[in-house]
């Protein structure tokens, strides 16, 4: 009869629990199997039927196979296995024809595997690397029987110990075998023509020329031979190629590929490398003093998780914003976004079994689970918006959904003062300087803030006057009259010699439309040619954004670009209503002819 209390108690308290959680428990399989990192997890809606569907690049159990897995809700819809352990899944929209279902791209060994509506679609192979001269003399020797193979492995121990470009995958398999298979291996391989190509070892997306959500998007490859390469949605063409100091694990970009973009890249060096476009090298570098676990980007700053449990904030410069120590090692990482409250932070999920929600330093929420977590997705799934999905080590899968009522407070998994608050501080002792400065302050401190008031003034003043002088002028692309309420938006497409100009046009007022307004372009006329550099606008309607389309000829064959200003005037006037500068890229047709 004393047991009667404690359970109801203990219920209780298991209610009490759930009522004050932010998410509501949809799904736990621990038989689940299965194994994958946060890479290797995307959701989609695949079939343009509003049903978001969770890929799973399945890594498997040690022995057996990896796969790809398709999930909806908490059964398996379809299954195929892959050639090779999968680096990372990603989802993107090839073009703009409909419906506008996006593709499948899944990462594995040296290709990239295209799904449409689940099935094949196009398969991207990396380029054949060149090969070591040496050692594919030593497999044609081989070849024609001329050397045993005690002797090929002598040779190519010697050559992968002082040869600047490495061996192929071929002779390093060759290299591991025992002396017994070491002539059936070159009787199986030696007719075969020898290659070294290098292998995918992250990948994401990046918008083509827009920054809307159900835009074409690039694929962004890091590979083994430390290079990025940015292929064509369309064609799966490179169309970029940048290269690294050491081997990229984690990529996070921001942009368009088009207009401007920034390229973050984690490397097994413990180094943050970040890219910019046109750009064939990092512009700056990061150095980490352990090695990076994890990198998600939330709004302009950089979080990095490494191997000392801690997490890190950084600006795209490379400067430190804050640190923030974990209590146990960091596993896996992966943003959470919330888009009905504007809301971005970091999902990390630790070794002791829980899940830390941070924005900045702040944190959010404590997740607990019954297993450690080696893999979190958060976005739509099914018809639900704020889904967590998570993997654990035993290869169970947890799906959780976040109240509609939730609200992430600021401090709200914290209480108390922080930690540094108890820290002493090592004030240095007084030095004579320090004394010295301390006297000339108290003695000219009015002078000193008179001149530093002064200078405040002339600054405010001088900003006063440039704000000014740009709305005289109408430097800027919104137009800043009440009169003629306009908005310019120019894009740039094409890759030379003959680029695709258009303007988007938009009148911003409520209910009165604009007539009688010109569009004139101002260029170099020894780099481009425009068939019309001046025009009339045809009439605006309120609220609706008008293309206005051109072609710029690019005449230079010596690989330079300029600016093209673009003015919008009204009849009569000569000051122009707003205007607005085009840095032009560079010809690539005029450079590869």
């Amino acid at each position: 009869m004393a047991a009667a209390p404690s359970s109801d108690t203990d219920s209780g308290r298991a209610e009490s629990k759930e009522a004050s959680s932010k998410w509501l428990d949809a799904h736990y399989d621990p038989l689940a199997n299965i194994h994958t990192f946060s890479s290797c997890l995307a959701l989609a809606d695949l079939h343009g039927d509003g049903e978001y569907k969770l890929v799973v690049g399945d890594l498997g159990p040690s022995g057996q196979q990896s796969r790809l897995k398709v999930l909806q809700g908490p059964k398996v819809l379809t299954e195929s296995p892959l050639p090779a352990l999968p680096a990372a899944a990603a989802t993107f929209l090839m073009d703009q024809h409909e419906p506008r279902t996006p593709a499948l791209a899944l990462a594995s060994g040296p290709c990239v595997y295209v799904y449409k509506n689940l099935r094949p679609y196009f398969k991207f192979s990396l380029p054949h690397l060149p090969l070591n001269p040496l050692e594919q003399d030593l497999w044609n020797q081989a070849k024609e029987d001329r050397i045993d193979p005690l002797t090929l492995k002598e040779m190519l121990e010697g050559i992968r110990e002082k040869a600047e470009v490495p061996l192929s995958v071929q002779s390093l398999r060759f290299l591991q075998l025992e002396l017994s298979e070491m002539e059936a291996f070159v009787n199986q391989h030696k007719a075969k023509t020898l290659k070294r190509q290098t292998v995918i070892t992250t990948m994401t997306t990046l918008k083509k020329n827009l920054a809307d959500e159900d835009a074409v998007s690039c694929l962004v490859l890091g590979t083994e031979n430390k290079e990025l390469l940015v292929l064509d949605p369309e064609a799966f063409t490179v169309l970029a190629k940048m290269s690294l100091p050491s081997v990229p694990v984690f990529l996070e970009v921001s942009g368009q590929f088009d207009v401007e973009f920034r390229l973050a890249a984690a490397c097994r060096n413990g180094n943050i490398c970040i890219l910019r476009r046109d750009s064939k090298g990092p512009k700056y570098c990061i150095e980490l003093s352990a090695q990076p676990v994890g990198l998600v980007r939330v709004h302009k700053v950089l979080v990095v998780g490494s191997t000392q449990d801690s997490l890190h904030g950084f600006t795209h410069k490379g400067k430190k914003l804050w640190t923030v120590q974990m209590p146990a090692a960091i596993l896996t990482m992966n943003l959470m976004e919330q888009r009905a409250r504007g809301l971005q932070a970091v999902m990390a999920g630790l070794a002791n079994g829980e899940v830390r929600i941070y924005r900045d330093k702040t944190l959010l929420d404590v997740i607990r689970t019954p297993d450690a977590v080696t893999s979190l997705c958060f976005g739509r799934y099914g018809r639900e918006d704020n889904t967590l999905i998570a993997t654990t080590r035993g290869g169970g899968l947890m799906i959780k959904i976040l109240k509609r009522t939730a609200v992430f407070a600021d401090g709200g998994g914290e209480v108390g003062p922080p930690p540094a608050q108890a820290t002493k501080l090592n004030v240095p002792r007084k030095t004579r300087l320090y004394v010295d400065q301390t006297l000339r302050e108290r003695e000219a401190g009015i002078a000193m803030h008179q001149t530093f008031q002064t200078d405040l003034y002339l600054l405010r003043l001088r900003a006063a006057r440039a704000y000014v002088q740009a709305l005289e002028s109408s430097l800027s692309p919104v137009s800043a009259t009440a009169r003629e309420p306009l908005k310019l938006h120019a894009v740039v497409q094409g890759l030379g010699p003959t680029f695709k100009l258009t303007l988007h046009l938009q009148n911003t007022s409520t209910a009165r439309p604009i007539l009688g307004l010109l569009v004139c372009f101002l260029y170099e006329e020894a780099l481009y040619a425009l068939p019309r550099a001046f025009f009339k606008v045809p009439l605006l309607v309120p609220g609706l954004s008008y293309p206005l389309e051109t072609f710029v000829e690019s005449l230079s064959d010596k690989g330079i670009s300029d600016v093209i200003k673009v003015l919008v005037l009204r009849e009569g006037q000569s000051a122009p209503l707003l205007s607005a500068h085009i840095n032009m890229p560079v010809s690539e047709g005029l450079a590869a002819a």
